[in-house]
């Protein structure tokens, strides 16, 4: 029995050989490019901890959003460069910037800390790894060739160099799959570096026939080595994921974390946005109770399917009337014009009983009564989409919530049309977004074919940024984009009189 129990304490459990403390390690980054096969170890502030991943949050769901709009490699570039600039900068080593240190770090970490959040499922786990391969394909691309040869020999891949014999005697082969031939301003065959792989990792080079293969090889040229790195950054990071997954239920001990990786996973659905007093009003508009008719056309579904309910039946239940009233505070409604909209809009009752069972909820939303703490933060917040889409989901008779997600399809299909929207393209791909579970970029989908015309003369005449004509993702962020976008020609003149400023 003694052998026994001693053999048991010698042996070494798989199980928990993964939960093994972590060594503090100095953290160094030669390289711009990282496969993020190191976890980190350094202590940050929770803080920071929240704030590099939502920052990382929304440079991946932005990703995911050209994906989905089949947007070109270039276009997708274009359309990250500021975004990317704002939220995860990531300058090369040639360029000696003074932050390069803390810009590695910050991407270091956030990778891992989503790695945390979106590991416990394993469509969690596939859209991360589709994201996460998106974003280092983009940086792969757009580093300096000599640094990014300097990452990849790091690897220690199991590539095997070509040598010059061989080269000289399938120089004619490999100049006729590869396309060497008779094209300007590329390196010859021997001059190129090749590598022999299995072929079974860069099917989508010899599906485009850009290798030559031989006895089970694939011949590879420098130039297309992106294939072969990027297979391997799906395969190692892929395994990380599930290995990841079996530790999580040691987190669930930490409640510091859980809460903060929970948002950051159901922010997958769509990014959160922080919403500011400033950021979402607009300067010079009317914002008054007898104008909400008219700003109506610059609505969300989801607020304006509240505001056709109330015109219907003079009434809304608990959670749509908050969060309708949110939404135009959001807009810019001051308190005395808020009761005034709604007690107008409450016209099958009289006085005392909008004061008895109302006044006083709408006072609390806008922090003029209850507690210190509710009167100094100003009141509630406006919903953004992600509170919207996974709180306080409607039952019978409420009209509140997401219509893209809590609509059946046919009934979602009524409602766009009863707007106007019959475009068969954007129809469907609204039905495809809603089945993908991508909500906010149905939501998207259909903002950009009310406001195309729009859009195309913003881009154009630059009036816009592209940061400002990211992802929306917060109810009040489209109802100021769409009343400037129709605004346009209207602000531009009052711009010019110093009136009005437009401001993304």
């Amino acid at each position: 029995m003694n052998r026994i129990d001693a053999k048991r304490r010698n042996v070494v459990d798989h199980r928990k050989k993964q939960f093994a403390e972590a060594t503090y390690q100095p953290q160094q980054y030669p390289h711009r490019l990282n496969f993020y096969t190191t976890p980190p170890t350094a202590d940050i502030t929770l803080e920071q901890f929240e704030q590099w991943a939502i920052d990382r949050l929304r440079i991946l769901a932005e990703l995911e959003a050209c994906s989905f709009r089949n947007k070109t490699p270039a276009e997708t570039a274009a359309h990250m460069e500021p975004l990317l600039k704002k939220y995860l900068p990531l300058d090369s080593t040639s360029s000696n910037h003074s932050q390069l240190f803390t810009q590695r770090q910050k991407d270091h970490y956030s990778h891992f800390i989503l790695r945390l959040a979106f590991s416990s499922t394993e469509d969690l786990r596939r859209r991360f790894t589709r994201v996460e391969s998106m974003l280092f394909r983009l940086r792969f691309q757009g580093d300096d060739m000599k640094e990014r040869n300097a990452f990849v020999r790091t690897l220690n891949l199991d590539w095997e160099p070509v040598s010059e014999e061989e080269k000289r005697e399938l120089a004619a082969e490999l100049a006729a799959t590869v396309g060497f031939a008779g094209k300007r301003g590329q390196p010859t065959v021997q001059e190129e570096e090749w590598s022999k792989v299995d072929w079974e990792r860069v099917p989508d080079l010899i599906e485009h026939r850009k290798v030559f293969v031989k006895r089970g090889k694939a011949y590879v040229p420098s130039r297309e080595q992106q294939s072969m790195v990027m297979t391997e950054f799906n395969a190692r990071l892929e395994k990380a994921l599930e290995l990841t997954a079996r530790a999580l239920p040691r987190l669930d001990e930490d409640d510091r974390l859980t809460p903060i990786l929970n948002h950051l996973s159901k922010n997958f659905i769509a990014p959160d946005s922080v919403y500011t007093n400033s950021s979402s009003v607009i300067e010079g508009a009317e914002i008054s109770a007898r104008n909400i008719d008219n700003l109506s056309q610059h609505f969300p579904m989801c607020m304006a399917h509240l505001h056709r309910t109330l015109r219907r039946d003079s009434k809304l239940r608990h959670f749509g009337r908050l969060q309708y009233t949110l939404f135009l505070k959001g807009i810019g409604l001051n308190l005395e014009e808020c009761l005034v909209f709604w007690r107008s809009s409450f016209n099958k009752m009289t006085d005392d009983e909008f004061n008895k069972g109302y006044r006083y909820n709408v006072r609390h939303v806008y922090g003029d009564v209850g507690g210190d703490s509710n009167r100094r933060s100003g009141g509630y917040s406006p919903y953004s989409c992600q509170k919207i889409l996974t709180e306080h989901a409607p039952g019978n008779g409420e009209a509140h919530g997401c219509p893209y997600r809590h609509f059946d399809e046919q009934n979602l299909m009524a409602l766009l049309e009863g707007v106007g929207i019959s475009d068969k393209v954007v129809l469907q791909g609204v039905r495809e977004d809603k089945q993908k579970q991508k909500f906010h970029m149905a939501c998207n989908r259909v903002f950009e074919y009310v406001h195309k015309n729009e859009l195309r003369r913003a881009k154009d005449e630059s009036v816009m940024t592209a940061a400002q004509l990211e992802t929306i993702v917060h109810p009040n962020e489209y109802f100021k984009r769409s009343y400037l976008l129709k605004n346009m020609g209207k602000i531009a003149k009052k711009e010019g009189d110093g009136d009005v400023k437009m401001e993304g």
